[in-house]
């Protein structure tokens, strides 16, 4: 099992995704979330493909669900979930991804 947490941001939404591979092609997905938007999605991808999840975005499940759920085009939770799926298929080493903020003069 490949599990990730997201904080978003600003919005103070954190979520949690867990990944499971059930076969050579199949991988469950669970999302926990305290966002109202991003537990919409949740139904949507229960059960996916991954190769197809991991193909252009055009024709993955996850961007697809993102799109018709998620109006903030910022929201990183569904790059996350891919991340996580790419991890439990062996595609992609379990590393943190981080958007930092620098300030200049304290602003």
């Amino acid at each position: 099992m490949t599990t990730v947490v997201i904080d978003a941001g600003i919005c103070g939404f954190i979520t949690k995704v867990e990944v499971v591979r059930l076969s050579a092609r199949r991988v469950s997905v669970a999302l926990d979330s305290d966002c109202e938007v991003v537990s919409q999605i949740a139904e949507q991808i229960r059960e996916l493909n991954w190769q197809d999840t991991l193909r252009e975005r055009e024709n993955s499940l996850v961007y697809k669900s993102a799109l018709q759920c998620i109006k903030h085009v910022a929201c990183p939770v569904y790059v996350a979930i891919i991340k996580a799926v790419e991890v439990e298929v062996g595609v992609a080493l379990p590393r943190d991804v981080v958007i930092h903020f620098e300030t200049v003069d304290g602003k």
